[in-house]
């Protein structure tokens, strides 16, 4: 394929073709180019992202935001609770708004109820507490709680609440409802179809089910509703009265929902799905003719007609929505719903308009999809879906799939999320909190998902494949402001990724120009000393002026309590490569290590050293700061490829770190705080909450101005301890707890040299001249951002290692290093390049691992210790430890052969 021309298969699938095949109408857009004009008016924000993760969330458009802040500028909306003036116009607002929900779904409060909740999880708690459950008795079975097993997590956990009321609960199969008897009523002989007869004396029994399901996009019928009521489809066969909890939340997201034709007695509702603001706002609409069965325990402020402090005696408030909104709701939120829906109706025209728009797209890519054939002729998806997408009724615009080899292997969904995130293709991948869907498409049976369990997948990791079976899908869903370019760029990342190879072309970073921008000739980047020396096996090569910074290093300095002697510095001795050339090719057993990396600022550029002390948590400031934005959140790569960009360099003689970057001035900082001045502030790093402290407003601006936008640079505090808490292999205990920097994962990261070399022959590609080296050595080493690179003999032998020693320093190996996208970024220019993930996958059977990671075994900090290039390294096989007795730790401890 490389470089000839596509098979038939891989071509992607033109639009206008697709549009005169199609057997019905089909609508894009809005009018001619309003759909365009509303993308670069609305959703700038948008430009150069492909976001296709509206079953997620949808995204807001900016006038929206721009209207509902203009309101609160311009009016006082006080507590509805209170009786003043400005309450009473935020209590008249909230009603109009609970009109306008109520009359988008085309009903009245003369039917409806809009009791606000914090979203649809919420409101279906509420059904689950509030609803008349009648408990089994020597007269009666009691009622039974059903649910379709392709529903969202939250409906089925209702579950456990029903449980506790001894209330019997009935998954039932959608192959089930689509195939239950529809009965005459008159036949049936049933006296409680009327849906508004008297209930009295009749267990009552709760049917839920989704309008749309979130894993796979289906529509299940709307006519349930009705035929369940009127006792004419039985999702049990049990006598009693049945109503129904539509779970419209994924549906009326693009669709509209008819509440005067479709009466469900419960329908929860979360409105980010539909606007993208406000979040953490829902509602629970209640049949009016059902209201008055409700029940009610708690009782919170704003509930109450009348109480007693001092005895049992409570009244509540005559209306349901105030007898169920439990304390003052979300009032401001409520009033943003108002923005919500004049933005929607006047972009789109309506849901119908959404419906026909976003079913267009999805249709389109599921037929693109599905056409696309490796030359072997086998399918490059497997798509999980029971309508085939043949209208809007039964499909919404969800596309769930698994991508496949030429052999038929699922290909893991983590392994397409981190290729679509290079693209800057938002995805979903899991299960998407829908068990029974994803066991139902995949074929995962109950004991298999007890078995993923044991084996350490819970939901929402990216453990995607179980000895070759998928534990979950990818899945793309599409909004009212998708646009036809965001499905072609989507089919063409799965072209380039599976049928055409890129043959290692990057993709774009930043446009030319602007603050940190890559320039676009080679002269200036060649004046960057501190990009090029990154990532050098053969420091000599990349000497500079500015190599004083790390040349004149002291005789001793105090840090962390040590006495160091003199420090060799990259270029000041014999050169790594020289180093390691000193060890015999034959020699199979010999491994050394051929260079050491830093990384004071993590996510930053290396700092290449010869020789460095060791600390309790690593070599010595090994990721000791980081770089947060004006949330204060952690940035890294993926976020911010720039950062390798980013030169830090670490003076102990000075106790000093200077920074560098093109075209700023060097900006330096002491190593380690004043203690007394600093302020300390909490921080996260992989789910770790860390002490840190705010290194200054100097060199934030300097942040600031490099990236052009505002970012702060702050410290672990060194009075701080972050434990790991992982444990990587799986005959390790307590005792690989260790301290960490501001690390993912481990202490320090090796990786092989002979492990690097096949993944170089794997890049390499045939040009006209012959063999040509896409990928240097030195720039792939780089990329791993390792701290130990050994010269090992074989490739991936350091995954079967236990511990190793170095001299006279131990680590135990806790296992290998799952890598995401950021090895896809060229450390000495920030561009993306695909080939690298997509490469290592293949070689690894689809699980991107590489490098292992290490800690300290007994480290003793009493007296001073180095990792040096040039030491001989010991690998220690399992079985082999008892036959290996490591000389017992020295005073003075050196890592040098």
């Amino acid at each position: 394929m490389a470089g000839g021309a596509a098979h038939p298969g891989a071509e992607l699938l033109a639009f206008a073709r697709f549009l005169d095949s199609s057997l019905q109408p089909l609508v894009y857009g809005y009018g001619p180019g309003r759909l365009r004009e509303l993308r670069a008016r609305e959703f700038g924000r948008l430009a150069g992202t492909v976001y296709l993760d509206h079953a997620g969330t949808t995204l807001f458009p900016q006038s929206q935001i721009t209207s509902f802040m203009k309101d609160l500028m311009e009016n006082v909306y006080g507590n509805p609770h209170s009786q003043n003036i400005s309450s009473k116009l935020t209590h008249d607002t909230v009603e109009h708004v609970r009109f306008r929900i109520l009359a988008h779904f085309h009903t009245s409060p003369e039917d409806y109820t809009v009791i606000f909740t914090s979203g649809s999880t919420a409101a279906l708690k509420l059904v689950a507490e509030a609803f008349p459950w009648v408990s089994p008795s020597p007269e009666g079975s009691g009622s039974c709680f059903c649910y379709l097993t392709d529903s969202h997590t939250s409906v089925v956990g209702m579950r456990k609440i029903t449980a506790a009321m001894n209330v019997t609960s009935i998954p039932v199969r959608p192959e089930d409802m689509w195939s239950a008897d529809r009965q005459d009523m008159a036949v049936a002989g049933d006296p409680t179809g009327d849906p508004t007869g008297d209930p009295a004396g009749q267990p009552l029994h709760l049917f839920c089910y989704p309008a749309q399901s979130n894993f796979s996009g289906t529509r299940y019928p709307l006519s349930w509703i009705g035929e369940v009521k009127s006792g004419r489809r039985r999702p049990a066969s049990r006598p009693g009265k049945w109503f129904v909890l539509l779970d419209a939340a994924a549906f009326v997201g693009t669709s509209p929902l008819d509440l005067s034709v479709h009466q469900a007695d419960f329908v929860p509702l979360s409105f980010y799905k539909i606007f993208g603001f406000p979040t953490g706002l829902g509602a629970l609409l209640v049949n009016n003719r059902l209201a008055p069965l409700l029940r009610k325990t708690y009782f919170g402020g704003g509930t109450a007609a009348a109480y007693l402090a001092g005895d049992d005696f409570y009244v509540p408030r005559e209306s349901v929505a105030e007898r169920f909104e439990d304390g003052t709701i979300s009032f401001l939120d409520v009033i943003a719903l108002k923005h919500g829906f004049d933005a929607l109706e006047r972009l789109t025209g309506g849901m119908e308009n959404v419906r026909q728009h976003t079913f267009t797209l999805a249709q389109y890519t599921y037929a693109a999809l599905s056409s696309l054939r490796y030359p072997n002729g086998a399918p490059v998806v497997q798509i999980y879906t029971d309508s085939e997408f043949s209208s809007p009724e039964v499909q919404g615009p969800v596309i769930s799939f698994n991508v496949l080899d030429d052999n038929g292997n699922i290909v893991g969904y983590s392994q397409v999320d981190k290729m679509a995130s290079l693209h800057n293709i938002h995805v979903r991948t899991g299960c998407f909190c829908n068990t029974g869907a994803c066991q139902r498409h995949l074929g995962i049976s109950d004991e298999m998902v007890k078995k993923h369990l044991q084996a350490g997948h819970v939901c929402g990791d990216d453990v995607d494949l179980i000895d070759g079976q998928p534990t979950g899908s990818v899945r793309i869903s599409f909004g009212y402001m998708s646009t036809l370019e965001d499905a072609q760029a989507f089919l063409r990342f799965i072209i380039a990724t599976r049928l055409r190879p890129s043959h290692g072309q990057p993709l774009p970073l930043a446009t030319p120009g602007e603050a940190g921008a890559l320039p676009e000739d080679s002269e200036a980047q060649d004046a960057v000393p501190a990009t090029r020396a990154r990532g050098s096996p053969s420091p000599q090569e990349d000497a500079s002026p500015h190599s004083g910074v790390w040349n004149n290093l002291p005789a001793t300095v105090d840090a962390e309590g040590l006495c160091l002697p003199l420090l060799e510095a990259t270029g000041t001795q014999q050169t790594t490569s020289e180093k390691a050339a000193d060890v015999p090719d034959g020699d199979l057993r010999s491994h050394v290590v051929t260079n050491l990396y830093l990384y004071p600022i993590k996510s930053c550029a290396a700092f290449e050293v010869t020789r460095w002390p060791l600390g309790s948590q690593g070599l010595l400031y090994d990721r000791s700061w980081m770089v947060v934005n004006h949330n204060g959140v952690c940035l890294s790569q993926k976020q911010e490829p720039r950062l390798c960009l980013i030169q830090p360099f670490i003076d102990l003689q000075r106790r000093v770190m200077v920074i560098k970057a093109q075209g700023m001035e060097p900006i330096e900082m002491p190593l380690e705080e004043n203690s007394e001045q600093v302020q300390i502030c909490q921080s996260k790093v992989c789910a770790d909450r860390v002490n840190t402290y705010d290194c200054g407003e100097k060199i934030s601006n300097w942040l600031s101005k490099f990236f052009g936008r505002p970012y702060h640079l702050i410290k672990q505090s060194s009075d701080f301890q972050r434990n790991a808490k992982k444990k990587h292999g799986k005959d390790q205990s307590a005792r690989t707890t260790a301290a960490l920097s501001l690390v993912n994962e481990a202490q320090y990261l090796l990786i092989n040299r002979s492990s690097i070399l096949e993944l170089q022959q794997q890049l390499s590609t045939s040009c006209e001249n012959g063999k040509e080296e896409l990928f240097p050595m030195n720039n792939l080493i780089s990329r791993f951002r390792a701290n130990i690179i050994t010269n090992g003999t074989r490739a991936f032998e350091e995954e079967k290692w236990d511990e190793i020693s170095v001299g006279s320093l131990r680590f135990q190996v806790l296992g290998p290093c799952n890598r995401c996208q950021m090895i896809c970024i060229d450390q000495q220019t920030g561009q993306r390049n695909q080939d690298v993930f997509q490469k290592l996958s293949e070689r690894r059977e689809r699980k991107v691992k590489f490098g292992v990671y290490l800690m300290h075994t007994s480290l003793d900090l009493s007296s001073p210790c180095y990792l040096s290039v040039g030491s001989q390294v010991l690998p220690l096989l399992k079985e082999n430890i008892e036959h290996h007795d490591i000389p017992a730790t020295e005073k003075f401890q050196d890592a040098i052969s």
